[in-house]
């Protein structure tokens, strides 16, 4: 099933709650106006998995630019849940709640990376 099949098939039904993957088939592309999408749960920061790979490309950029940490997992990690909150807001006249389930949103250094005017809250 593709994905804008998938919507289309839910689309009607009201509410309705659809889960997925960040930076999966449903990150682009999907438009879910008005009152089809009105909550966006991100279980997860959603950081590169730690291989052989992005362990080589960590320790180049850190050699390259310093902080190559943040640029192998943490910058990517944090477009894709910002991603994943647009399909929230696709409209000017869209509006709804962004979850973020996990102890490390509480951090400064995560917090700091999330778009100020989010209102980001605590709990």
């Amino acid at each position: 099933m593709t994905a804008k099949g998938s919507v289309a098939d839910i689309s009607d039904v009201t509410p309705s709650v659809g889960f997925a993957v960040l930076g999966g088939v449903f990150s682009e592309g999907i438009d879910l106006l008005g009152d089809k999408l009105i909550g966006v749960f991100v279980a997860t920061l959603g950081l590169a998995p730690h291989d052989e790979f992005h362990q080589v490309l960590k320790e180049r950029l850190d050699a390259r630019y310093g902080n190559g940490h943040d640029y192998t997992y943490t910058y990517p990690s944090m477009q894709k849940i910002i991603q994943a909150a647009g399909r929230l807001i696709r409209a000017p006249e869209d509006s709804g709640v962004v979850e973020l389930v996990d102890v490390r949103y509480g951090w400064m250094k995560v917090r700091a990376l999330l778009p100020k005017w989010w209102g980001v809250k605590i709990n």
